[in-house]
């Protein structure tokens, strides 16, 4: 029989997808309330050309962006954390559209996983309608695309954030 170890801490973050409308030092300052978390990197802000998804709710000329928080916590909180950032998306959208999409994840030092409210092949259920799925896979100096993997989070933007969070992780 396996043992049973007790899970290590991971590094969450938060996808950011959002129209000019947005001011997003209010973002970070509504996120760091509401976990209770400093963020603490931020990548670069760039513009989200990889898919039209979003538009017809939120409108064109959207950018993108994550951001990571300070202290580290127990993967089992991802449910409850991606119910808080649906909330607070709906709290803040304009004539019931969204100004915001705010996808919350974690990485650890084998990989990313993001939280989704979708079902499908890859994701696997946690609760309360919340399902995960790895995102990329961390080998050999960098983290690789699935088959599934979003195009925006193999970008070099994408990229240079995750590794620089997975350091973040490893020293502490």
């Amino acid at each position: 029989m396996g043992q049973i170890y007790q899970v290590h801490l991971s590094k969450f973050f938060c996808g950011l997808i959002f129209n000019s409308s947005v001011n997003i030092e209010d973002i970070y300052k509504l996120l760091e309330e509401k976990f209770n978390n400093k963020i603490d990197i931020k990548s670069e802000i760039i513009d989200f050309s990889f898919t039209q998804y979003y538009n017809p709710e939120m409108g064109d000329n959207l950018k993108r962006q994550w951001i990571s928080f300070e202290t580290l916590l127990s993967p089992d909180r991802l449910s409850s954390i991606k119910i808080e950032t649906n909330n607070l998306e709906a709290s803040i959208s304009e004539n019931k559209n969204r100004i915001i999409n705010i996808d919350p994840g974690y990485i650890t030092p084998a990989n990313v996983i993001l939280a989704s409210t979708k079902d499908f092949s890859h994701r696997i259920y946690l609760s309360d309608g919340i399902y995960a799925e790895v995102t990329t896979m961390y080998k050999k100096g960098g983290f690789i695309k699935l088959p599934w993997t979003y195009p925006d989070y193999i970008c070099p933007a994408a990229t240079s954030f995750i590794l620089q969070a997975r350091q973040c992780l490893l020293k502490k």
